[in-house]
């Protein structure tokens, strides 16, 4: 970068010799400069608390995700100073609700998702349009990872309480690079078109479903794989790829290793018959033991034409080379 670019670029330090003891306190002013893109960057440390992302064009960086840790423990079943439940969208550690975001070697965690009894447990709440997560680790277990809009009206009454249940429901583009996301029961889930390329998911604990995508009706991609790797330490045949949120969720792995407790059928209806015909789940040269078997007879086996429609060019993201 030139010097004169450069001049015009906000850059913070937290942690160790930086300006800023904390996360929320360099967004803070960073929140005050919408105008000037923001680069955080942030020295190793366990940072206790629960950012919150706003504007566009801010990129947060860690010098590694092993090291750089922030984390905070809220959870679904928590009671609010109203006598009600905190609920799935209020237990984010991280909110991002812009465009335009980048987080690099970063580790988010929601420290109650392992606790029994707390239900849901976000660590990256992500909304918007072009977010990018390269070489960082999101660690929870039930619903990890939400990947925003949520969908068009809820199920239960008050179900969508949260940061973004009043915003439009607009489609957004999000890149997940060589990162590891951990969980139990549907750890990626939400609406947007989300790519995964090398990434590591970890099913833990206990058998669930990996993915749990609410893709609205008519939107061409949902959440697309491209050589990951889906393991973990749990018995043979037990964790689902996937289940439908909503009845057109759309969800496609191609070139990924399929560990032995991925369960042969692969995927769930979640009981919805509609999405036996509304919902798109397909596979392409995938390995490993859990490779194998027959998937349900309403999943499909991609051809090599129709696996090219699944590249970052075609689903509108930036080439790597220029993240």
């Amino acid at each position: 970068m030139n010097e004169e670019k450069d001049r015009d670029v906000l850059r913070l330090t937290v942690g160790g010799d930086g300006e800023y003891k904390s996360v929320t306190e360099a967004l803070r002013f960073a929140h005050t400069r919408p105008d000037v893109p923001a680069v955080i960057h942030i020295r190793p440390g366990a940072y206790h608390e629960k950012p919150e992302i706003w504007r566009g064009n801010v990129t947060l960086e860690g010098e590694d995700a092993a090291t750089t840790v922030i984390t905070y423990g809220d959870y679904a079943n928590d009671t609010m100073p109203d006598g009600g439940k905190r609920g799935t969208f209020r237990s984010y550690t991280m909110l991002v609700a812009a465009s335009n975001v980048r987080l690099r070697s970063l580790t988010i965690e929601n420290s109650a998702g392992p606790q029994e009894g707390s239900g849901q447990c976000i660590a990256l709440y992500a909304e918007g349009d072009s977010i990018v997560v390269e070489s960082c680790r999101l660690l929870s277990a039930q619903d990890t990872l939400f990947t925003g809009p949520l969908p068009e009206s809820e199920i239960i009454r008050g179900g969508f309480t949260g940061p973004t249940e009043s915003f439009p429901r607009v489609n957004g583009r999000q890149y997940y690079l060589d990162c590891y996301i951990c969980g139990t029961v549907d750890f990626i889930f939400g609406s947007a078109t989300a790519y995964f390329k090398g990434c590591t998911l970890e099913s833990i604990l206990r058998p669930g479903y990996v993915t749990a995508a609410s893709t609205p009706r008519g939107q061409k991609y949902g959440y697309v794989f491209e050589s990951c790797r889906f393991i973990g330490d749990l018995p043979e045949n037990t964790v689902y790829l996937g289940r439908p949120w909503r009845n057109y969720a759309k969800t496609v792995i191609l070139r990924s290793y399929l560990g032995g407790h991925i369960r042969r059928e692969k995927w769930h209806d979640w009981d919805k018959e509609q999405a036996h015909t509304g919902s798109f789940y397909a596979e392409y040269k995938n390995y490993g033991p859990g490779a194998s078997g027959k998937s349900v007879p309403w999943a499909h086996t991609l051809t090599d034409d129709e696996a090219e429609e699944y590249t970052p060019e075609k689903m509108g993201f930036p080439d790597l080379q220029d993240l």
